[in-house]
């Protein structure tokens, strides 16, 4: 997962920075929302996933993956011929590598890795006060202000050249924006799915069909935004307000989900999705736009970095908030309908809690004292849903902090229409 990660994250960089050096700054926001369009076939990833689940093994998303990654693999060698650049600085490639900032990708790799660390045990594995989860907390939080310390007094190279931004408090803002994005962005696309199935039912195509509307609206708000950025030759302050306010009043309107009003909540998912998808790749490609020419790749490199950051951080509070809220419901609603139900094994009751979270629903049918009675198991089904739909609401409770974070972010933004000219920032000799 780490070398697929790593490749994916070299690929999404590359096309992005690419795609918007090839493209003249004005209608650099139309190039990449077609670019964003090759997302498509992977829109209905969630109906993918549940009829791979349902119908063979989890070896199959791999084939899946790596099949179509080897589509990508054997286009680029075939039809990708960039034409040859011009070394401006005349420095060989050993120069090159001598100018990269190992110490700072150090310190920022391993302090992020260890925080998050810290932020996933505290509450779920352990408590928040215990050497456990402290350390990590400690030693992550310690490894980023010297990376901070780096960057600013001491590197010679530094990941982040003062140059990057023409407009330093644009740049600042839209990469708090890019932090929150990346945060809602997880927090919906991670926990819906899950709420679909645990909540509403878990035959898969019933659960791929209510993951339709979020994976499609992502990529919609993505591409309208873009295309609308290059339309009025900047306006994105207007446009980062109207994705952030989208953002935040369906996420956290989320927070009304329950199992009686779906198709109100496909709305909601709907409002939330073009909102997220309207800051996520947008408010990146922003920073392309107002960087010098030769820096599209490094601010592209950043953005992404800092929205997957967000992701983790994000999710990794929600999971917390979530866990936190599920465990006591779960085991009071389970504990109650087995005991009705004639099932007093402790064993028991804690395998079917387990089970339950563990959403291995059909194994509930083999545990003692179920022993394949139906109406029980759909009983005890019943309150494992109704534990779930009490407990998401306070995922998207907390999204609304984040995304009042990203508004008034958006609010303080400076217009970008100075720097939508129409040159090329690759220029082929």
């Amino acid at each position: 997962m780490a070398i697929a990660g790593a490749g994916a994250g070299v690929n999404e960089l590359t096309a992005l920075a690419a795609t918007s050096e090839l493209a003249p700054t004005a209608k650099r926001g139309k190039y990449v929302a077609i670019l964003v369009l090759t997302i498509l076939p992977f829109a209905p990833s969630v109906l993918w996933s549940q009829l791979i689940a349902q119908h063979t093994s989890w070896r199959w998303v791999g084939l899946l993956c790596g099949l179509w990654s080897f589509i990508g693999l054997v286009m680029v060698v075939i039809f990708y011929h960039p034409p040859p650049r011009v070394n401006s600085n005349g420095l060989t490639r050993r120069q090159v590598l001598a100018r990269v900032d190992y110490v700072g990708g150090l310190l920022s790799i391993s302090g992020v890795i260890i925080f998050i660390a810290g932020l996933l045990w505290g509450g779920y594995g352990y408590t928040w006060t215990s050497v456990h989860t402290l350390v990590p907390l400690f030693i992550g939080a310690l490894l980023l202000v010297l990376f901070a310390i780096w960057e600013i007094k001491f590197a010679p190279y530094p990941m982040f050249p003062r140059r990057i931004g023409k407009d330093p408090r644009i740049l600042a803002m839209t990469l708090v924006i890019t932090f929150i994005s990346g945060a809602n962005f997880f927090a919906v696309i991670l926990f819906w799915p899950t709420q679909a199935f645990n909540v509403y039912g878990h035959d898969p195509v019933g659960v791929g069909l209510r993951g339709l509307p979020i994976g499609f609206s992502i990529l919609i708000g993505a591409c309208v935004v873009l295309w609308l950025l290059s339309v009025f030759r900047g306006n994105n302050r207007a446009l980062l307000i109207g994705a952030s306010i989208m953002m935040t009043a369906g996420t956290g309107a989320m927070a009304a989900a329950t199992r009686d009003n779906l198709p109100a909540v496909y709305g909601i998912l709907v409002v939330a999705g073009l909102g997220i998808g309207g800051i996520v790749v947008p408010a990146s490609i922003m920073t392309t736009i107002i960087c010098p020419d030769d820096l599209i790749a490094t601010v592209a490199a950043l953005t992404l970095s800092i929205r997957v950051i967000g992701g983790a951080i994000g999710f990794t509070v929600y999971y917390n908030v979530f866990y936190a809220k599920l465990v006591p419901k779960l085991t009071a609603y389970v504990l109650q309908v087995c005991l009705l139900n004639g099932i007093y094994d402790k064993e028991s009751i804690t395998t079917i809690a387990e089970l339950i979270g563990a959403s291995l629903t059909e194994h509930i049918l083999h545990v003692p004292g179920v022993d394949g009675n139906v109406t029980k198991w759909q009983l005890i089904i019943s309150a494992g849903e109704l534990a779930y739909s009490e407990a998401y609401p306070y995922v998207y409770y907390a999204s609304i902090a984040f995304g009042c974070v990203a508004i008034i972010a958006s609010c303080m933004l400076g217009d970008i229409n100075k720097y939508m000219d129409d040159h090329v920032a690759v220029v082929i000799h």
